[in-house]
């Protein structure tokens, strides 16, 4: 199967993971803000919307292990394993439920943050399970998500907000084109 991308969509990708690698750098000038706040998901989500489900999965599973790689943000194990998972099925559910589906931005948000969470649990029942890590995969989902609610609460007045005008500039873009 070939796959074959625009220039627009991998231009996308790249800046995106960017966004992905700076963005958690500046809410960690402020303390350790990153796991209220969320700043690596929000690329990742928009990359959900504006990018084709493979790009977006790639994206999000890309962006956690850079960082991790360059920043030592966040730990690789078992935090950015973890967030591989969760963040790359973000940008997965994200672009099917968005652009394949058809479904409203704020639906889709919903469900690829609930698919993401899911996953994130799935992950840590399989690293307590077969590898020993001391997580509880419920507690760690309650946790993250209560931890989160702030970011929460940003991604899902940010987002849809932040699709609508990039979907505009995209539209208006091609009518002059």
């Amino acid at each position: 199967m070939s796959r074959k991308f625009t220039t627009r969509d991998l231009v996308f990708t790249g800046a995106l993971i960017a966004l992905g690698l700076v963005t958690p750098m500046a809410f960690h000038l402020f303390g350790g803000t990153g796991p209220v706040f969320l700043p690596m998901h929000i690329p990742v989500l928009i990359g959900g919307f504006i990018l084709p489900p493979f790009l977006a999965l790639l994206l999000g599973m890309v962006t956690p292990l850079v960082s991790s790689v360059l920043t030592g943000m966040p730990v690789l194990f078992p935090m950015g394993v973890i967030m591989f998972f969760e963040l790359g099925i973000y940008g997965l559910a994200a672009s099917l439920a968005y652009r394949k589906l058809k479904l409203p931005s704020i639906s889709s948000l919903i469900i690829a943050m609930i698919a993401g969470r899911v996953a994130a649990g799935a992950v840590v029942f399989i690293l307590s399970a077969g590898f020993g890590v001391q997580m509880n995969a419920i507690a760690f989902v309650k946790g993250a998500v209560v931890t989160g609610l702030p970011g929460i609460a940003v991604q899902i007045i940010l987002i849809p907000s932040l699709v609508y005008a990039l979907n505009k500039i995209s539209r208006s873009s091609n009518v002059n084109a």
